[in-house]
């Protein structure tokens, strides 16, 4: 692998894991405490995460409990839940909130692929501005006679190689997570 391509190693990496991360919200059939990642709770005069107030368990395979520490934030936490708009109501039990995760739909699990597909596409297209940033690096050390013609072809073959290779790993976790969204 040229230099090029490893001075930019980390950000492909960036880039697949927070598809990852982006994607872990995505629900299936199963409860996954991942979807609750990015709710935020208006408490104590200020937003924090919601896994900074409350414990959060998978007791059966389509149910999340929270339980918060402070049981006086409750009511802010099941707000925040409902504003999160995550397609599943919370059923707030006095010290602790159940979410029930409903089974998808057909509609639901075409819904939920398609957004999947919408997400690859994003990181994708950021796989290509970094690819577009090592390429102009590669052009621009060629324009000023720091490598041969060989050398710069050489460096842009070993870029669409590694490209291609991010690209795949992005579509094996999106196949493998389509699996699970398709999954009844």
């Amino acid at each position: 692998m040229n230099q090029y391509i490893q001075a930019k190693q980390a950000d492909f990496t960036k880039a697949v894991d927070f598809f990852k991360k982006d994607i872990s919200v995505i629900r299936t059939g199963r409860a996954n405490p991942a979807i609750l990642d990015g709710i935020f709770v208006e408490a104590y005069g200020a937003k924090t995460a919601l896994v900074g107030l409350a414990s959060i368990s998978v007791p059966e395979a389509r149910s999340i409990v929270i339980t918060p520490w402070d049981k006086s934030i409750t009511k802010d936490i099941e707000k925040a839940i409902t504003a999160a708009d995550l397609g599943i109501n919370p059923v707030n039990e006095g010290d602790k909130i159940r979410l029930v995760v409903p089974q998808l739909t057909e509609e639901n699990r075409k819904e939920l692929a398609k957004k999947l597909s919408e997400k690859m596409e994003t990181a994708r297209i950021a796989l290509r501005q970094i690819r577009d940033e090592v390429k102009t690096i590669i052009e621009e050390a060629f324009k000023n006679k720091a490598m041969s013609e060989d050398d710069k072809f050489r460096f842009i073959k070993e870029l669409d190689e590694e490209i291609t290779r991010q690209n795949e790993a992005l579509k094996s976790i999106k196949d493998k997570k389509e699996e699970e969204i398709m999954t009844i």
